[in-house]
């Protein structure tokens, strides 16, 4: 497991947030479960890349709750922070709403993140009738920065390549 700042996500999370086995966890005021990890993937352009894995543990579908973006987002800030690693999010496709989950990450993203600090990629591919959403964010400051974003497109163009 990566290390990070429990300190630090708590200092700027609405919720408290704690470490598991499973990972980064907490649990929303209607009881509502959340984990996040981050699992080593595919290095890119020389450069360790973490998958960010965020689940809801209850299936039933909850009502919106303000304090749950900027409790992912204090965490996903807590990585950067800790380190040069690449994040790399991929949309959970068991329930046919990786779309809506795509354009809510997207939104958030757009909506905190520095362009100054980060950049991000984004691809999709259909792969055996499911679409599959993806995006690389990177921090600017990255020693590895040019190395990635050529890899990066290079991968992006690959995935978004028809099948003949």
């Amino acid at each position: 497991m990566m290390e990070l700042s429990l300190n630090a996500i708590n200092a700027r999370s609405p919720y408290v947030v704690t470490l598991t086995p499973q990972g980064f966890t907490f649990q929303t005021e209607l009881g509502i479960h959340y984990n996040i990890s981050f699992e080593p993937d595919n290095e890119i352009g020389g450069c360790p890349t973490y998958q960010f894995i965020l689940k809801k543990v209850e299936r039933e579908r909850s009502p919106h709750d303000s304090f749950v973006e900027p409790t992912i987002l204090a965490i996903i800030d807590e990585f950067f922070r800790a380190n040069f690693n690449i994040l790399l999010y991929i949309c959970d496709t068991s329930d046919g709403r990786e779309a809506k989950r795509n354009r809510l990450f997207l939104m958030w993203f757009e909506k905190h993140a520095d362009p100054e600090r980060f950049t991000i990629r984004t691809a999709h591919a259909q792969i055996e009738k499911e679409t599959l959403y993806i995006a690389v964010i990177v921090e600017k400051r990255n020693p590895f920065y040019s190395d990635i974003q050529k890899q990066i497109d290079h991968d992006a163009a690959l995935l978004s390549e028809k099948p003949e």
